[in-house]
């Protein structure tokens, strides 16, 4: 995961999904992504004093286009096929690496999150609520999986997207009827 201190340049292009637009951001190297947004999200864009500019012709983006056609097709493409390079804490790093583990087809909650987290980095106990805010602010929606964290309670809780495509998502994996 890489992070340079100089200048925060991302190049963007837009994907069309069949529920809605999707910003896909690369570094400004070309050679991973570093983000996927849906219009209106929260958090879109990642944090605040970085520079978009529109670039279509990234072989990065071709692949990630791919990726998401297959997906959006009924495939079940693997997050780690695409050179992936979400900006965050080591802390979320971990929660991310996480989440691309948990199958399609499959829910997991933020407790089980919260208990395997602790459980990789050594901790005794982590708290749920910390897992949420990782989860929260995972710049890479739909490739790294966030929608497939759910309530206690099975509630479709806290979606940055919203909550009708986290419902869309799930329902299209087949992990809700």
């Amino acid at each position: 995961m890489q992070h340079d201190g100089d200048h925060n340049m991302y190049y963007t292009t837009d994907y069309s999904t069949p529920i809605g637009r999707l910003t896909l951001a690369a570094d400004k190297h070309g050679d991973a992504i570093t983000g996927a947004w849906f219009d209106g999200q929260k958090y879109f864009g990642g944090t605040s004093g970085q520079d978009l500019v529109a670039k279509k012709d990234l072989e990065v983006f071709d692949d990630a286009k791919s990726w998401l056609d297959r997906y959006f097709g009924g495939e079940r493409p693997s997050p780690d096929e695409l050179p992936l390079a979400p900006c965050g804490s080591d802390f979320r790093q971990e929660v991310w690496k996480l989440l691309c583990e948990i199958p399609y087809g499959r829910v997991t909650t933020y407790g089980e999150l919260a208990a395997e987290t602790a459980r990789r980095l050594g901790r005794e106990r982590m708290s749920a609520q910390a897992i949420g805010g990782a989860v929260g602010h995972n710049p890479i929606s739909v490739i790294i999986p966030c929608h497939r964290v759910i309530g206690a309670d099975g509630s479709m809780t806290g979606y940055a997207g919203g909550i009708g495509l986290k419902e869309w998502l799930l329902s299209h994996e087949g992990a809700i009827r």
